[in-house]
């Protein structure tokens, strides 16, 4: 059997039709205005990043190989798929979420570190704690340090997977240029915004908390963005059953959400428009780690800590 189960089809369909919607929005036989089809992108490549996050965790073939090969074609450009895969695997492999040394996906910063920063770049930081700020620069800040810490590796197997993805990356942008009358410039415009719409996502799925089934979310939102994101907002019942494939999240939250709201202490929003209100030009919480970090033997992270939601 092919597929990881009989229920499978509705990703592999999923995939189908965001490969088929992303390619009849950049050719736009119908002479859709640009502007048209830079929103109608943004949500598509945002659409692909988290069936990128599905394909991660097994689905929806039984084989890994093939998961990997029918999603690692960068429409988001930004961001190597296996450089991510490595970084999500540590991440929910690591018992130590949110902490800025053990957690490839934390975006807080140590707080001896922090306080040695100059004002000018706090400044920077808190901006980028606030929901607006994340979706305006975040995406810059976090692919600059992501690269940054990919840089310093120096590990040749690294540096491969990164030519490998500029290379596939310069031949979606030939694609582009190529097919479409949709300028270059745009189509990249496109893929900044859409991980922009991603960190509406990772801006507040984890959290410094003393208890460690505390710091993970639930966003019970069952609208536009929950589709988006493959109701990865339940985010606790995707840590608790990580290989759970996305269609099936909302069932297992609902028959089980008071044992996973007593599980995370509460940390839980009833939709999106919430978390607008709330944090769109107010600090979610400080910068700084409020625990002990236990640091890394190698301090492979003591000068990153720039913020990652990949």
């Amino acid at each position: 059997m092919w597929l990881r189960d009989n229920t499978e089809w509705r990703t592999l369909a999923l995939i189908f039709a965001c490969y088929s919607s992303l390619g009849l929005m950049i050719v736009n036989p119908f002479g859709m205005p640009l502007f048209i089809q830079i929103i109608t992108l943004i949500p598509l490549i945002t659409l692909h990043s988290s069936l990128q996050h599905e394909c991660i965790h097994g689905h929806p073939f039984a084989s890994q190989r093939i998961n990997d090969a029918i999603i690692l074609i960068p429409m988001g450009v930004l961001v190597p798929y296996y450089r991510f895969k490595a970084s999500h695997i540590k991440h929910h492999q690591n018992a130590s979420i949110s902490d800025p040394y053990e957690d490839p996906e934390s975006g807080y910063q140590d707080l001896e570190i922090w306080q040695k920063r100059p004002r000018w770049l706090q400044l920077i930081f808190e901006f980028n704690n606030s929901l607006f700020g994340r979706m305006l620069i975040g995406p810059a800040l976090s692919v600059f340090g992501f690269t940054l810490s990919e840089l310093r590796k120096g590990e040749p197997k690294i540096t491969f997977t990164w030519i490998a993805h500029l290379v596939m990356s310069v031949f979606v942008l030939l694609g582009v240029y190529n097919l479409s009358a949709m300028p270059v410039w745009a189509y990249l415009i496109c893929c900044y915004f859409a991980y922009s719409l991603l960190m509406v996502r990772t801006f507040l799925e984890h959290q410094a908390h003393e208890t460690m089934r505390s710091r993970t979310v639930i966003v019970e939102d069952k609208g536009f963005f929950s589709f988006l994101f493959l109701n990865n907002n339940l985010h606790v019942v995707h840590h608790a059953y990580p290989t759970v494939a996305w269609y099936k999240l909302p069932t297992i939250f609902k028959n089980n959400r008071k044992r996973f709201l007593e599980m995370n202490k509460g940390y839980v929003f009833k939709n999106y428009a919430e978390i607008f209100k709330r944090f769109a030009f107010t600090q979610k919480e400080p910068v700084a780690y409020p625990f002990i970090s236990k640091k890394s033997s190698t301090n492979d992270f003591k000068e990153k800590n720039l913020a990652r939601d990949i």
